[in-house]
């Protein structure tokens, strides 16, 4: 009857990386005499199985066994005889020999010492080598001079392409030494390391030589030997000692000449942005700057000092020669509402333009040209450049004498067309085209009460809604409508855009004829 071991075959979670390898691995199940009784593989992967396999511990009695077994005892035991029968016989003649030198005869035949080597030949060039048999010294010396085992895996390692350092496969060396995988890995344990148990197993790392080495195992259950450079240390750690906030020194000329560049930093920064809260009226030298202390008093300047003062805000003009700056833009840099800085240009004789499209009527203000105008989107900018010689402008006189006609021309009551003018710069675009704005916040805006300015646009014919969905009364100004509504917050908001009716009537007065509109069929009673 046999008697059999068993062993649990498996590739692993991910199985093998290609056929090659499987079909080795059962190749060496085969060599070692282990018989599959159960395989499985997985259905999504071929590759990748679990096992049983099989063999015998003591074969069946037969009668071809049993000579075997019989002639290899007598054959050993006749070896052992005439091993033993020559062992004897050199003994013997070795003791009867007579010692061939004097240091020969001298030394104990059974001491401990190495055997004195005999060096009075060393000159002769016909003399040979000593062809004797080697003591235990020589052979002590020669085991010397083999690598040590670290050593003996580097010319063997390839870069690692999972990580840093270099590699090699266990049953790569064994192939290359013509070992068996049992020594290399019983070597391995001598040296110090470790094998791990699986593939998640952490690694258990052995200096030597300055060098890191550890064994990991894949999910193919192939061993891997890895080596790479220990890590130097780059600093070391100590403790500091904490510094109390009253231990500090507040003086110092270091830290007097910090503040220094400081506040000279941020004076310059001021100087050139010019809007700093508390600018200085009086320079290092002790002399007044006027610029200072216009922006001191906190008032808009008037006259030809406005412009000085709006000048370094203005950026280069995109469109022609001088610098350009829009209202919004420079109220913020001044630091003031954007009405009052449109009412001080008008008391400069610049004139607002009421659409984006009119004529700019320019001034003069000493050797510069300055003047007005509007963009697509109603934003009001001012504009400066250089006069060129022999240049010549349009009185502002003679701009203004023509007022009062238009005025006559249309009566219109003045303080309802200057909120509707003044307010106008305040709105913002929508989503729509329109442009609107909150009634709090355009109060707030022109330095009012909300029930006053709602009463001046009231006086300008604007009606307040009672309710969120109520019909609006429109107003028509400069080329626009303006209305009021309410949202369903209850908040009130000031509405404007273009007139169509005033861009009909201006066709019609400039005698243009526009083409009527093809495939719109006239409704009975219109002619």
């Amino acid at each position: 009857m046999s008697l059999w071991e068993y062993k649990v075959i498996s590739s692993g979670k991910g199985g093998f990386a290609s056929p090659a390898l499987l079909e080795k691995f059962l190749n060496d199940l085969g060599r070692e005499e282990w018989e599959i009784v159960h395989f499985q593989s997985q259905a999504d992967n071929l590759l990748a199985f679990n096992g049983l396999a099989r063999r015998s511990t003591q074969r069946d009695w037969s009668l071809q066994d049993a000579a075997a077994a019989a002639a290899k005892a007598e054959a050993d035991k006749l070896r052992a005889e005439f091993a033993a029968k020559f062992q004897a016989a050199t003994s013997t003649t070795a003791a009867e020999e007579k010692p061939a030198s004097f240091i020969e005869e001298k030394a104990a035949p059974n001491d401990d010492f190495r055997k004195p080597v005999d060096t009075s030949r060393d000159s002769d060039p016909d003399s040979g080598e000593d062809e004797a048999e080697k003591d235990d010294w020589d052979k002590l010396n020669e085991e010397n001079e083999l690598p040590t085992f670290f050593d003996a895996l580097k010319p063997h390692m390839r870069r690692n392409q999972r990580g840093p350092g270099m590699s090699v496969g266990v049953d790569y060396l064994a192939k290359k030494w013509d070992l068996s995988e049992e020594d290399v890995k019983g070597a391995l344990v001598e040296c110090g390391l470790q094998i791990a148990a699986d593939e998640n197993a952490k690694p258990v790392y052995v200096e030597y030589d300055g060098d890191l080495f550890w064994v990991n195992i894949n999910r193919r259950g192939e061993l891997w030997i890895n080596t790479r450079e220990k890590p130097r240390p780059v600093f070391r750690v100590v403790q500091g000692t904490r510094v109390a906030d009253d231990a500090i020194p507040e003086t110092g000329n270091r830290t007097a000449e910090n503040e220094n560049r400081r506040s000279e930093t941020t004076t310059d920064r001021s100087e050139r942005t010019e809007t700093a809260t508390e600018p200085k009226a009086v320079d290092q030298s002790g002399n007044r700057n006027p610029k200072s202390e216009i922006a001191a008093s906190g008032a808009l300047p008037s006259g030809p000092a406005l412009l000085e003062r709006v000048r370094p805000q203005m950026r280069r003009n995109r469109r022609g020669p001088g610098g350009s700056g829009s209202t919004s833009f420079l109220s913020r840099a001044l630091k003031c509402s954007e009405a009052d800085l449109v009412a001080a240009f008008k008391t400069l004789g610049l004139v607002v333009p009421e659409k984006a499209e009119d004529k700019p009527v320019f001034i003069e203000v000493g050797p510069d040209l300055w003047w007005l105008n509007l963009d697509s989107r109603g934003g009001l900018w001012i504009n400066g450049r250089e006069k060129e010689p022999g240049e010549t402008i349009e009185a502002p006189a003679a701009t203004a004498t023509k007022e009062p006609e238009a005025s006559a021309a249309q009566p219109a009551a003045p303080v309802p067309g200057a909120v509707l003018s003044a307010v106008r710069l305040l709105l913002k675009e929508t989503k729509t085209g329109a442009v609107a704005g909150k009634a709090d916040r355009l109060a707030e805006e022109l330095a009012k009460s909300p029930d006053d300015f709602v009463a001046a646009l009231v006086s300008a014919g604007l009606k307040v809604p009672e309710k969120a969905r109520e019909k609006p009364v429109f107003v028509e100004h400069a080329g626009e409508i303006f209305w009021l509504n309410k949202n369903a917050k209850d908040e009130l908001w000031l509405n404007a855009k273009a007139s169509k009716y005033a861009e009909k009537s201006e066709g019609a007065a400039e005698g243009e004829k526009k083409p009527a509109r093809r495939g719109r069929k006239k409704p009975d009673g219109e002619s």
